[in-house]
């Protein structure tokens, strides 16, 4: 199925989505490769809201605020993101959840990359409208989303391991 496809699938049941990954195996790649989309569309979502700070304040050009922008959502967050995922892994060895390090990054990864729709819209409002209420609202609406995809994704992770 395309990705497309899969993410509009993933808002309609993100565990069927979910269980349909873990059953085609261990696969590092597939689950680097949604985090660096995720780390893309995050950038490209990001991009009018840097925009708009550089219309508003002329000493950080916009190609400055861009290069930073790529190279933190690019580079440096992937790193973040295993690391907690590592994070969350061993929580759950303490806690006697029975998932792997892999089911928690897939999870995760596929979770931000499910998101970006909503991710997207957050970068328009904050470019077009700027901080307040309506942004806030976007970030709260794209927590929850975000919080929705993870859980169902861990609830059938742990599901088929126990």
């Amino acid at each position: 199925m395309a990705l497309t496809q899969d993410i509009v699938a993933t808002y309609r049941g993100p565990s069927k989505v979910m269980g349909r990954f873990l059953s085609q195996g261990r696969n590092e790649v597939r689950a680097l490769l949604f985090l660096l989309l995720s780390g893309l569309m995050i950038f490209i979502a990001a991009s009018p809201f840097q925009a708009r700070e550089a219309q508003f304040d002329p000493d950080g050009p916009l190609s400055v605020r861009l290069y930073w922008s790529a190279f933190l959502w690019i580079f440096i967050m992937p790193l973040l993101m295993y690391g907690f995922a590592a994070a969350i892994w061993a929580v759950s060895r303490v806690a006697r959840i029975n998932i792997t390090g892999f089911d928690v990054r897939l999870t995760l990864f596929w979770s931000l990359l499910a998101t970006t729709p909503v991710m997207l819209l957050l970068g328009l409002v904050a470019g077009l409208i700027g901080p307040g209420i309506q942004l806030q609202a976007v970030g709260i609406i794209w927590l929850c989303i975000f919080g929705w995809f993870w859980g169902s994704g861990l609830a059938t992770a742990q599901g088929r391991n126990s």
